[in-house]
């Protein structure tokens, strides 16, 4: 585990990144159902904390393992085994999210936190051992992690008014580990490697909020018996949505932004943190469109403009973020950023229309139309790009 070679020819995801992809998105469908119930029960600001709590421990273990990986994955069977442990944990994490949203039972899913970390610690420890040019960088990750898991299982033993300062604390000291590990020294870790792997979990969280979609529009069906025009619209808006929003994700390819900032840690690592807004909004879209599906249906007694807000809001995140973070670095000129403020604005706005998902649907499909034909003509033929940051193959 000496390290990987960072301008390695061909390096792609390995099927057991994959695997650990497929069963961190267990976790992600318990998050995104969760606050689907919170919502649908009138307990917005209750519901969007907890989810925000809960989804940032499932992307900081998948983000902390994806960047390790790139760095230092040797394949072998130390190395297969002790990624096993770690997607064990997850699973128990995942096992532990409904306990979080609804009680506040935090065990369970800090057991599974715990079986993660411990392990990515264990891995950290290492690659301190067989790569002595960057032992102090992998030496303070390893301390870091630690820490700040004796820190998690600590918060078990507070009072429950004492969480959450505690937690705030917590989120604080386990995103500045990265930097002052890598202040040390930065890691090897691989640009197109890394696009790749954000690349297929915005895929896959996109895949999630499709796949809770389509059940809550499914199930709003039969008990209308399919008569409701606002439910075809919701199907409508919610399908144009998904297209919009993984066609604007991929209208740039990220491995060229990450190649040229491979020694700028300020912007590697805002685009590296921003996308916890892209993919926590990716997946809360699709706790938005069942709520607005139960909202038609009659189960919840939300107001139409609470429900239209669950749809919108979402949305306007993730078009914010992924802009700031994803495509406005690639940006050369003053006034590309126009369009993306007037159709969130206009986003916002469509929670007091009568099909808000439709009408956002409409807006990110016209903004998808714009940024393309701007392509088009500044840069010849583009437009979205595989997970490997090439033109698709016709």
């Amino acid at each position: 585990m000496a390290g990987r070679d960072p301008r390695e020819a061909h390096r792609t995801a390995t099927p057991l990144e994959l695997f650990v992809d497929l069963c961190f998105v267990v976790a992600v469908a318990q998050a995104s159902q969760s606050l689907h119930e919170a919502l649908a029960d009138a307990r917005y600001a209750h519901g969007a904390l907890r989810f925000a709590l809960v989804f940032f421990t499932i992307w900081w273990a998948w983000m902390n393992f994806t960047w390790f990986a790139s760095a230092y994955d040797p394949d072998d069977l130390p190395y297969r085994l002790t990624v096993l442990v770690q997607i064990t944990g997850s699973l128990i994490l995942a096992a532990g999210v409904a306990r979080a949203f609804d009680h506040g039972d935090l065990l369970v899913i800090t057991l599974g936190y715990a079986v993660l970390r411990t392990a990515l610690a264990a891995l950290w420890l290492r690659a301190g051992l067989a790569d002595p040019a960057r032992r102090r960088t992998t030496l303070r990750f390893a301390a870091g992690v630690t820490a700040c898991q004796i820190g998690w299982l600590s918060l078990l033993l507070l009072p429950g008014a004492a969480r959450l300062p505690g937690i705030v604390v917590l989120i604080l000291a386990e995103v500045l580990v990265p930097v002052w590990a890598q202040s040390a020294g930065m890691t090897p870790w691989h640009p197109r490697h890394i696009a790749e792997r954000y690349e297929l979990f915005t895929l896959i969280v996109l895949g999630e909020t499709v796949a809770a979609a389509t059940v809550a529009v499914r199930g709003a069906f039969d008990r209308s018996h399919g008569t409701g025009g606002a439910l075809y619209a919701l199907a409508g808006g919610g399908l144009l949505m998904a297209f919009a929003m993984w066609w604007l994700y991929f209208a740039k390819p990220a491995h060229t932004l990450l190649a040229t900032t491979h020694r700028a840690h300020r912007r590697r690592f805002a685009w590296a943190y921003g996308h916890y807004l892209v993919f926590t909004s990716a997946a809360a879209e699709g706790a938005g469109l069942a709520t607005y599906a139960d909202h038609l249906t009659g189960r919840t007694g939300m107001s139409s403009v609470a429900a239209g807000m669950s749809v919108t809001v979402p949305a306007t995140v993730f078009l914010v973020t992924v802009w700031a973070v994803h495509l406005r670095p690639h940006q050369t000129r003053g006034r590309e950023w126009v369009p993306f403020a007037l159709a969130a604005a206009g986003i916002l706005s469509a929670a007091w229309s009568p099909a808000p998902a439709l009408v956002t649907g409409l807006l990110l499909a016209s903004l998808v139309a714009v940024v393309t034909l701007r392509q088009r003509q500044g840069d010849g033929p583009a437009g979205p790009r595989c997970a490997t940051g090439q033109p698709p193959v016709h």
